[in-house]
């Protein structure tokens, strides 16, 4: 612990000697712990020595969206490796304040605003614990193919989780794409890796997004997934609709932009998230 309060004192340029160590939990991938000391206020998650590329990319995502001024998140601090043990630093925002979903779906149509000339990122990165990879590509068919889908279930067959009919009938919808994405979408900046449990609202009832898996993609892949385990409310969903409307289609393209999640859940879990991926290609081939 003493090489992460170095780092602090080193990063933040102010003297720190913590009077408060707070263990917050960390979901099912990291440990997390609050470090405290009089107004400074330190988020700090952990995980083993060998994932701190994964803490590098989270960093460079997180500066990536608070770049854009266009909705708020945790600023990193610093990361770096501490008793065998890796770890990031992160701005603590003491969040549960009493939500604005509009004020959401408005600054995440903002975000979405930020685009680039191609699709994917300068690096890859991680979707939950899964490795994402994000070579530029020109076309949004190629990136959700050959970045996303392919990737994930070329991870399953190698667990031996896809038998032969599942596998061929997932093989066919990739070769379907573009009777499924049937329009040219704009690449626009993502958070990559947002549901209810990555997005809250700040003492001011203010939007925080957190735990992004940053890339440039089509932005209804965003909006699909924050559907996907609940949704975030009528009032976010109508107010970015006002700021900047889906295209028609979405309702379509949404299970096959949500089956890359559904398909990660069946590597990471197990259970019944591959039935559920089986069903969804199914519905997509029939569809098209």
């Amino acid at each position: 612990m003493q090489a992460i309060i170095e780092q602090i004192r080193q990063h933040s340029g102010r003297p720190f000697t913590p009077d408060q160590s707070r263990h917050l939990g960390g979901g099912c991938i990291n440990d997390a712990l609050m470090l405290s000391q009089g107004d400074q206020h330190w988020f700090v998650k952990l995980n083993r020595a060998d994932r701190l590329e994964m803490f590098e990319a989270e960093a460079a995502g997180l500066h990536a969206l608070a770049d854009t001024g266009a909705i708020r998140v945790p600023r990193p601090l610093c990361s770096g490796i501490d008793a065998g043990q890796s770890f990031i630093v992160l701005e603590y925002i003491d969040l549960g304040g009493r939500g604005d979903g509009a004020e959401a779906g408005r600054q995440l149509a903002r975000l979405h605003g930020c685009q680039a000339e191609r699709f994917g990122w300068w690096r890859d990165n991680h979707i939950g614990s899964t490795p994402q990879a994000n070579a530029w590509c020109d076309q949004w068919i190629d990136f959700w193919r050959e970045r996303r889908l392919g990737p994930q279930l070329k991870l399953l067959q190698r667990k031996g989780l896809l038998a032969a009919r599942p596998l061929a009938r997932a093989e066919q919808l990739l070769e379907r794409f573009p009777a499924l994405i049937d329009h040219r979408p704009a690449p626009s900046l993502l958070h990559g890796d947002l549901w209810g449990g990555n997005l809250g609202y700040d003492r001011q009832g203010m939007p925080v997004i957190y735990d992004p898996a940053v890339y440039y993609g089509d932005r209804e892949a965003e909006i699909a997934m924050t559907e996907l385990f609940g949704g975030l409310g009528r009032d976010f969903y109508t107010a970015y609709n006002q700021v900047w409307p889906l295209d028609a289609g979405y309702k379509t393209r949404k299970t096959l932009y949500n089956l890359y999640h559904i398909l990660n859940h069946a590597n990471l879990f197990g259970g019944s998230y591959l039935g559920q991926a089986q069903s969804m290609i199914e519905s997509l081939l029939a569809d098209c």
